[in-house]
């Protein structure tokens, strides 16, 4: 792979490890040689062997002169790179009856239960096909996206940001946990599956892109560590924090493709998007109850579920080292340059949660004090409905103190009583 390339439209070399390309009078000149081939000329960029009348290794081979413009990965770095033509993935004929198989069976399963679906669906411009579409009773629409080899960030993006602008919410199906659609649009992970298994109707579980939302009271007797503590402490504060099915206290029960089919259809399930508070990534967009998606909301004070555009995360933005061009055509040359494998993106770790602030004692004893945001939060953390809450006679903190194995203390004040 090339760092260098000939532009046959202006006639110049582009060298692309300068952050100018080397051509400060052109501004634009990144966003055109990055756009789709489809959408620009298939000549438009040239190998520079090739174009030195010097050996093209690929031409040589009886394919492409012609090239485009792609992010490589090697040592945490995302450097420009120049490749040849083709760029289009071929899918095998396993990943076509995948592919196929799993489409299918969306639509199978949308019309066992009464939705409207249909395949190969156009979106917009109909450069973008949509692979199956499912509609909702109240008129949801649903793109699902099957997507079982690698697609570039950047197609992820265009094609979510069209179905979003269209109506459609998109939901990306990978069986790779690198797969780089995943946390960049709503999406879904299956197994890697044969076609046969799909097509007769064995279990397709969601193994990631699912979520369930965990609240619990940071005290001694919690089954969950501190979200700020380090170490075994605990702040005495509520914390929540989105969790896969397995993790979940007590376990909860693994979804499969036809829940989602029919959840996102009818809006019992519904995407959310997550800010990332501290790794590096821009956030995580996941699957969850619409009941979970509620009490979240009214936990943060967000009331908006998806960012209107996604943001850019930190290891998909270019890198330039500022080298001088390699004129030697580099096609077929394996140890060259060496493309560093993906990383995995779907981690079943925590989110980083939120925590809400440990409240203060109410020295008047007056539950009216108490906010709407603390009293759903101490709802969904100690389990009971909001009007069995109350104030503990000793310290003040909220606590289940009306109703069935209702208490005037909380344990800990309980616990202090029992050791006098």
């Amino acid at each position: 792979m090339a760092n260098g390339v000939w532009h046959t439209g202006y006639g110049i070399e582009i060298n692309l490890s300068l952050p100018d390309l080397g051509h400060p009078d052109r501004p634009d000149l990144l966003q055109e040689i990055t756009a789709r081939v489809s959408e620009r000329e298939p000549q438009l960029l040239e190998c520079l062997a090739h174009h030195d009348k010097r050996e093209c290794q690929s031409e040589s081979g009886g394919k492409s002169p012609w090239m485009f413009i792609r992010r490589g990965r090697v040592g945490g770095r995302r450097p420009l790179v120049a490749s040849h033509l083709p760029i289009t993935h071929k899918a095998t004929p396993a990943e076509s009856a995948q592919h196929k198989a799993t489409k299918e069976r969306i639509v199978e399963t949308a019309g066992r239960y009464g939705l409207d679906a249909e395949a190969e669906v156009p979106i917009g411009n109909r450069r973008s096909i949509s692979d199956a579409v499912v509609v909702g009773l109240g008129g949801t629409r649903i793109g699902w996206e099957i997507q079982y080899h690698h697609l570039s960030p950047s197609s992820v993006h265009r094609r979510s940001v069209n179905a979003l602008e269209h109506g459609i919410t998109p939901l990306w199906v990978a069986k790779d946990r690198t797969a780089s659609l995943i946390d960049r649009a709503p999406w879904a992970r299956v197994d890697d599956m044969p076609w046969k298994d799909i097509a007769d109707g064995k279990e397709m579980v969601i193994r990631g892109g699912y979520r369930h939302l965990e609240v619990w009271k940071c005290v001694p007797s919690s089954e969950r560590h501190c979200l700020i503590s380090e170490g075994a402490g605990h702040c005495g504060a509520i914390h929540a924090d989105w969790f896969v099915p397995a993790l979940c206290l007590p376990e909860k029960k693994p979804v499969f493709i036809e829940d989602l089919v029919l959840q996102s259809a009818t809006g019992e399930s519904v995407p959310v998007y997550v800010p990332n508070r501290g790794s590096g990534r821009a956030g995580r967009h996941m699957w969850v109850s619409a009941d979970d998606c509620a009490l979240w909301q009214e936990l943060i004070g967000e009331k908006t579920p998806l960012p209107a555009s996604p943001a850019e995360e930190e290891d998909d933005v270019i890198t330039f080292a500022e080298q001088e061009i390699d004129r030697a055509c580099r096609a077929g040359e394996e140890g060259w340059f060496v493309s560093d494998g993906r990383p995995i993106r779907d981690l079943d770790q925590p989110t980083g949660g939120f925590t809400l602030p440990r409240m203060p004692v109410q020295r008047s004893r007056d539950p009216l004090q108490i906010t709407t945001v603390e009293r759903a939060a101490a709802s969904a953390a100690l389990g009971c409905p909001p009007w069995e809450l109350g104030l503990c006679a000793g310290c003040g903190q909220m606590m289940r103190r009306y109703g069935l194995n209702a208490a005037m203390y909380c344990n800990v004040c309980r616990s202090v009583l029992n050791g006098r």
